[in-house]
C-alpha cells in the first residue's frame, strides 16, 4: 500500500487499474441488479415522443442536486424560473448551479462526436465555473473538513504529473472494455476526485462526467439519470467512502455504493418518468375536452418542455402567432392548467402541476376532476 499523509500531495496515487479485484462476486451480483435498473429507465424515457420535456427537466434536478452536494444551495423552481427568464435577476448560487446544467447540456453534445477525455473535462468544468479553466498549475490545493477545519486530503501536484495520471484515467476509460462499464465508472469517479485536477469544481465536473461517460457506454441515451439525489442523501457516506479507497484500499465498498445509487436512481428516474407521461396524458385529454380550440400535441407538450412558458416559445415553437399565442396561454390559465406571473416586463406562464411532480417526492398525479357546484375542474 502506498505510503498517504492527508497534509501532503498525494503525487504517489496509483495508476489505473488497481491492483484489486474489481469484479468479485458480490459486484458482479449488484451491476445486473444495476444494469436492469438503468435499462428499464432508458426503455421508460422512450415512451416520451418528444425527448426535449425530459431533457429540458431532469438535468435541472440533477443541476440543483449536484451543487447542493458543494453547499451551493438553490431550488429547482428557481433553477426553472431562471433557465427561462434568464438569470439577470438571479441569485449567485442559482446561476452557478444553472451553469452545471448548461455544462451536462455541452458535454452530452460533444460526446456524440468525440470520446470522453481530458479535453471534456476541463470544457465541463469550464462551463461548470463560468471562465477558462485549465489543469491546476500552482501548489496549494487542499480539501478540508468543513466541521473540524483539519486537511484532509491533499491532491497531487504539478501540471506535468496532473497530465500524466490523466492520461492513464483516459487510457482505463476507454482501454479495459472487459471490466463491466458501470465499474469502470465507479473507479474512474474516484480516480478523478483523487486527481482533483482544477482549483475548484472538481466535485461537478466528476459527476457530469459520470453521466457522459453512461452515454458514451450505451447505457443511457440522454442524461436523465438523477445520480446526484442518491449522492446527497448519503453524503457522509460518499465523502467517507472515498477517503476509504485512498487510505485503504478499500475499492469493494465503494463500487458497491454507486452501484447501489445506480440501481436506485435509476428506479426513481424511470416512475418519474411515467408520472410524467401519465400528466401528460392527463392534461392532453383534459385540454381537449374543456378547451377544443386551443388544444394541440405540440402545445402541450410545450408546457412540459418549459414549465415556466413565454408567448414567445409558442411563437418560437411554430404553435402559433405573437396575439393567438397569448391568448391560447391565457385560456390554458382560464382552466386552472397554467398560471400567469409577471417577471419584470415579461409574462411568464407556470405548469404548477408540473413543477410540484418534480420537486415534490410525495406528489401523486390525478387526473383532472370537476369540483361539485363549481363548474371549475382542480
Amino acid at each position: 500500500m502506498v505510503s498517504f499523509s492527508p497534509t501532503e500531495p498525494y503525487n504517489d496515487l496509483p495508476l489505473l487499474p488497481p491492483p484489486v479485484d474489481l469484479e468479485s462476486r458480490n459486484i458482479l451480483k449488484a451491476c445486473i441488479e444495476s444494469r436492469t435498473a438503468l435499462a428499464a429507465l432508458q426503455q421508460s424515457g422512450a415512451l416520451i415522443p418528444n425527448q426535449a420535456v425530459l431533457i429540458n427537466t431532469i438535468p435541472i434536478l440533477e443541476a440543483q442536486a449536484s451543487s447542493a452536494i458543494e453547499n451551493i444551495v438553490t431550488t429547482a423552481d428557481r433553477l426553472f424560473q431562471a433557465a427561462q427568464a434568464g438569470d439577470s435577476q438571479a441569485d449567485p448560487a442559482t446561476k452557478e448551479a444553472l451553469r452545471y446544467s448548461t455544462a451536462l447540456h455541452c458535454g452530452f453534445k460533444a460526446i456524440l462526436s468525440r470520446p470522453l477525455s481530458t479535453k471534456t473535462a476541463v470544457d465541463v468544468c469550464s462551463r461548470i465555473k463560468g471562465v477558462e479553466m485549465d489543469i491546476r498549475r500552482v501548489p496549494g490545493t487542499a480539501l478540508i473538513n468543513a466541521a473540524t477545519k483539519e486537511v484532509v486530503y491533499t491532491p497531487p501536484d504539478g501540471e506535468t504529473l496532473l497530465r500524466e495520471k490523466l492520461a492513464n484515467w483516459e487510457q482505463f476509460i476507454h482501454g479495459f472494455q472487459d471490466i463491466d462499464p458501470l465499474v469502470r465508472m465507479a473507479v474512474m469517479h474516484y480516480q478523478f476526485e483523487a486527481i482533483h485536477p482544477f482549483t475548484d469544481g472538481n466535485g461537478r465536473t466528476g459527476r457530469t462526467l459520470n453521466l457522459l461517460f453512461l452515454i458514451e457506454a450505451g447505457l443511457l441515451d440522454i442524461p436523465v439519470l438523477y445520480l446526484s439525489r442518491y449522492i446527497i442523501r448519503n453524503k457522509a457516506e460518499y465523502y467517507q467512502l472515498l477517503q476509504d479507497v485512498t487510505v485503504n484500499g478499500a475499492w469493494e465498498p465503494w463500487i458497491r455504493f454507486m452501484l447501489d445509487a445506480i440501481r436506485e436512481t435509476s428506479q426513481w428516474t424511470t416512475q418519474k418518468i411515467k408520472d410524467i407521461r401519465l400528466l401528460m396524458d392527463f392534461t392532453a385529454s383534459y385540454v381537449r375536452e374543456v378547451a377544443d380550440g386551443v388544444y394541440s400535441r405540440e402545445l402541450i407538450e410545450l408546457i412540459f418542455i418549459q414549465p415556466y412558458c413565454r408567448i414567445t416559445n409558442v411563437v418560437e415553437a411554430n404553435i402559433a402567432k405573437r396575439q393567438t399565442a397569448s391568448i391560447y396561454l391565457k385560456k390554458l390559465v382560464s382552466i386552472g392548467v397554467l398560471q400567469e406571473w409577471k417577471s419584470g416586463k415579461e409574462k411568464l406562464f407556470i405548469h404548477p402541476r408540473f413543477l410540484k411532480l418534480l420537486t415534490n417526492e410525495d406528489y401523486q398525479v390525478e387526473p383532472y376532476t370537476q369540483a361539485p357546484q363549481t363548474g371549475f375542474y382542480l
